[in-house]
């Protein structure tokens, strides 16, 4: 077992205390100010046994919440969609720690608290190798107090001003080049003090250029409409002209 201590650029005091350590076939990228990690605290048992789940959601797999040190932190497994997912569920070719998709997903979010953006605070990954094969685990901040768009609008619509701040954030992480690979919303959350934050990093990272953009405010709008129609959600498309005003608005040209 080793651990090797990240540098960073920037001497600010408020830099995460980011180490590394591999423990058999275990790699961790971690902040140690909020844990010294062992392998099997990226399982849910771990955290079931120690009282401390405080929820769950369920999607392609199953994220759990959970609470240590009064924190409340999600943990999520990482797993495949489609054909290829049938017969690798969640296991991936190894390339090198730096091309894994939690070492992105990790580096990425880091990135992207470092602009001020809303999205999850990045705590802990894990991979575990084997032959020429990956697997792995994420463990971010939970955000506090907030839920999903979907489940929001299963509810009620959102004010016009809500709309406006959907785009506003939208156009504010394309601002600063982030692509989210799957932008939709259930990715979007809503907290109780009308912040908004964009979830789920897998897959995505930073693109130059302006022409990708369009493409991914489409997929956002097909996923309103798709949910409208299996789940008749609160929804319209005046709402959509509203985000999109904002969006545009708030948009740079580069």
């Amino acid at each position: 077992m080793y651990t090797i201590r990240l540098l960073f650029l920037s001497q600010n005091c408020n830099m995460p205390n980011i180490q590394q350590k591999t423990i058999d076939a275990h790699v961790m990228l971690f902040d140690a100010d909020h844990f010294a990690l062992i392998p099997k605290m990226f399982t849910s048992q771990y955290w079931q046994t120690q009282n401390a789940i405080t929820g769950q959601a369920i999607g392609r797999g199953t994220t759990y919440f959970f609470q240590h040190k009064k924190n409340e932190y999600v943990l999520r497994h990482y797993r495949r969609g489609g054909l290829i997912g049938k017969i690798l569920s969640d296991q991936y070719l190894y390339t090198g720690l730096e091309k894994s998709r939690a070492w992105q997903e990790f580096k990425l979010l880091q990135h992207m608290r470092t602009l001020n953006l809303t999205c999850p605070t990045p705590i802990a990954v894990m991979l575990k190798k084997s032959n020429l094969y990956y697997q792995a685990d994420i463990i971010s901040t939970r955000i506090p107090d907030a839920q999903d768009l979907l489940h929001m609008l299963l509810e009620k619509n959102l004010t016009a001003d809500m709309w406006q701040k959907v785009g506003q954030t939208i156009a504010t992480f394309h601002n600063h080049q982030i692509y989210h690979h799957d932008l939709n919303i259930h990715n979007i959350m809503l907290d109780n003090e009308h912040g908004v934050w964009l979830i789920d990093f897998d897959k995505c990272g930073v693109r130059q250029g302006n022409n990708w953009k369009q493409s991914n405010i489409a997929r956002l709008k097909r996923s309103f409409e798709k949910e409208q129609r299996l789940r008749n959600i609160h929804w319209n498309l005046s709402d959509w002209q509203i985000l999109m005003f904002a969006y545009t608005e708030a948009a740079e040209v580069n």
